[in-house]
């Protein structure tokens, strides 16, 4: 996500904060800039998720897996 786009959604957040409020159109634009903005956290999360490795105390590593049954 860009700065552009972060800067957006927070213009609009201050801007709904106001007397005037949001426009339809803004509102629809606030929403699909807010779900883009969870869907890249998500993805980042997932990308340092898969990344990460737990060392045993033997001295092992092995990566970090889904747990059987979990929805991910």
């Amino acid at each position: 996500m860009t700065q552009e786009k972060i800067a957006r959604i927070n213009e609009l957040a201050r801007k709904s904060k106001t007397p005037e409020g949001l426009t339809n159109a803004e509102k629809a634009e606030q929403q699909a800039l807010r779900r883009e903005y969870v869907e890249a956290c998500k993805r980042s999360l997932k990308s340092q998720l898969d990344a990460t490795v737990v060392v045993s105390p033997d001295g092992s590593r092995r990566p970090l897996r889904p747990q059987e049954g979990k929805k991910g």
